[in-house]
């Protein structure tokens, strides 16, 4: 399957794609290393800017803006010798459709930045992120997806550096390990235009080469901690109140965004697929489905509290907190969502919070059981 004219646009520099052949092979890993998405944790971080879809604006790029540097006519500005003056030339270089000069640049920058004593683990990943978007405009899309993966093992789970990376990999038709990337955007952020693109054109790809069986070949998806979640990558301060607009009206659409036909039903099988791993006790693999299906369509509170549910048993609260909450923003009657929010509360020591959704809960079902059981547990606690 070719590549959708809107995102072939965009990578029309990038490495010719092979004719499509797609199965395991080496050339096209199904596996993935741990350098090429193992994503540690990353520092907390405001909303960023708003992310184009691909194929109709540049990739975005990061670093702090800084206003033009005077020159003589003719003649570009000398960047300062310091790390901050370099990354703010190569950034001007970049504005302007100088990429390589750009490249050159964020390389100097990085190099006066690790000869430095103490280190800088984000600036240091900011100047690769910077530099692998360089390098993907100009079309070398393998030393895009290198310095993509040096800029997430410095700060992980960083939607630029990863939507980079997919669009090299998807470039390159190493489409699983695009899909990886993709969905591990949308578990940081659901409402990422581009992910939630790229992941139906990974979908159809995989689907129509691989067939039916074609998510057990491909790898696993890394789990997002919930500090990551529904976090932008690196802001220019001075532009922190208007991005932070443009990322609300940009969440506002996408969850008032009503889903086609086509994908609610995509969503509804999704969701009957991680019913029946959850019921076969692989919890991990479920939360992958109910991502999937919620990328197709964010309105069923049934599918949150499944999630939910999942990240209870693995023990991830905090996760499960959230998709409770949201499964009640869809359906306040949720009863499932109010028990299992409880029992993260009460698994946090949270235990007023707990309590609370317990009573919101036996004032739908008086006669619940196991929520009158649990309930009296919570009791024993706060006394």
């Amino acid at each position: 399957m070719r590549l959708s004219s809107s995102f072939a646009h965009e990578l029309t520099s990038c490495q010719a794609p092979r004719e499509r052949k797609l199965h395991a092979s080496s050339d096209w890993p199904l596996s993935v290393s741990s350098t090429a998405v193992q994503h540690p944790k990353a520092p907390s971080e405001a909303a960023g800017p708003t992310l184009p879809r691909f194929g109709t604006n540049a990739v975005p790029h990061e670093g702090r803006r800084r206003p033009r540097l005077p020159a003589g006519p003719g003649m570009a500005p000398k960047p300062s010798d310091s790390v901050e003056g370099l990354r703010a030339a190569g950034n001007q270089s970049f504005r302007n459709g100088q990429f390589a000069e750009a490249a050159a640049l964020y390389s100097r920058a990085l190099r006066a930045l690790q000869a430095q004593a103490s280190s800088n683990p984000e600036e240091e990943s900011i100047l690769y992120s910077n530099r692998a978007a360089c390098h993907l405009k100009d079309g070398n899309c393998t030393d895009c997806i290198k310095d993509c993966t040096s800029a997430l093992d410095l700060v992980p789970f960083v939607v630029k550096p990863l939507l980079r990376r997919a669009s090299a990999y998807e470039a390159l038709e190493k489409y699983p390990l695009a899909y990886v990337d993709y969905m591990t955007v949308l578990q940081i952020d659901g409402s990422v235009t581009a992910a939630l693109e790229g992941i139906n054109r990974m979908t159809r790809a995989l689907r129509d080469s691989l067939g039916p069986e074609w998510r057990l070949k491909v790898p696993s998806v890394p789990l997002v901690p919930v500090s990551a979640q529904k976090r932008w990558d690196y802001l220019p301060s001075e532009n922190h109140k208007e991005t932070a607009k443009i990322k609300s009206r940009e969440t506002t659409t996408a969850k008032n965004r009503v889903p086609s036909a086509g994908d609610v039903e995509r969503a509804r099988v999704l969701k009957e697929e991680g019913n029946e791993l959850v019921k076969k006790g692989n919890h991990k693999k479920a939360i992958e489905k109910y991502s999937e299906s919620l990328s197709f369509s964010n309105l069923e509170s049934a599918t949150y509290s499944n999630r939910a549910l999942c990240y209870l048993v693995l023990k991830q609260y905090k996760e499960a907190v959230k998709d409770c909450t949201e499964a009640l923003r869809l359906n306040a009657k949720n009863v499932k969502a109010f028990y299992r929010r409880a029992q993260a509360y009460k698994a946090l020591k949270d235990y007023k919070s707990s309590l609370a959704d317990i009573s919101s809960l036996l004032q739908i079902e008086p006669k619940n059981g196991p929520a009158q059981k649990l309930r009296q547990e919570i009791n024993q606690n706060l006394n």
